[in-house]
């Protein structure tokens, strides 16, 4: 691929994440896309020939940029809050930034009317950033020696947490509420 061909290809997957997380998977057409980019429709189908294929590579890219901004939870090794405050500040980042929710966290919600594709990559993206949140916690203090479901179970909890604090700041049009709902241990 050329240059100039995965400038496009990345322009488009920019336009539709950020298109997905102000109007969900269905509030955008590639005819939107290819207005916003200055492309021809056609053009939007060589890159991807469905919409389904864009969706979950835009979820994809999102979750890998997502984890790499976490890096390694065992790297330096942290406490659980940290781990915790550290996941926090990435969706407030997210939320801040915009104003717009978790990407994932849109197609999570609009998940029963999307293709088996994009529900797919949402999936692992909370499949992904709990095995991170749970390997973290594992090797905390805080964690250590507690049986795995147990782990899976509250990394679950504090990722569910986040994504409702989100919902709670945008439909309350306060960004900044967020960052007074950080999810708390259950104590173990």
């Amino acid at each position: 691929m050329t240059a100039s061909a995965a400038d496009t290809e990345a322009k488009i997957m920019d336009l539709a994440e950020t298109l997905i997380r102000q109007n969900g998977y269905n509030g955008f057409s590639f005819r939107d896309i290819a207005t916003g980019v200055g492309v021809k429709s056609s053009s939007v189908h060589y890159y991807f020939p469905t919409k389904a294929d864009l969706g979950a590579r835009v979820a994809k890219r999102y979750t890998e940029r997502f984890l790499d901004l976490l890096g390694d939870p065992e790297q330096p090794r942290m406490s659980a809050e940290a781990l915790i405050a550290k996941l926090h500040r990435e969706f407030a980042r997210s939320l801040g930034k915009d104003g717009k929710m978790c990407l994932c966290g849109i197609l999570a919600a609009e998940s029963s009317g999307l293709p088996e594709a994009v529900v797919s990559e949402a999936k692992a993206f909370f499949d992904l950033t709990g095995a991170w949140l749970r390997k973290g916690l594992g090797q905390s203090d805080w964690g250590a020696g507690l049986p795995e479901a147990d782990l899976n179970m509250q990394s679950l909890a504090i990722l569910a947490q986040l994504e409702g604090a989100m919902l709670i700041a945008k439909v309350q049009g306060r960004p900044d509420i967020f960052g007074e709902l950080a999810p708390p241990l259950s104590s173990n």
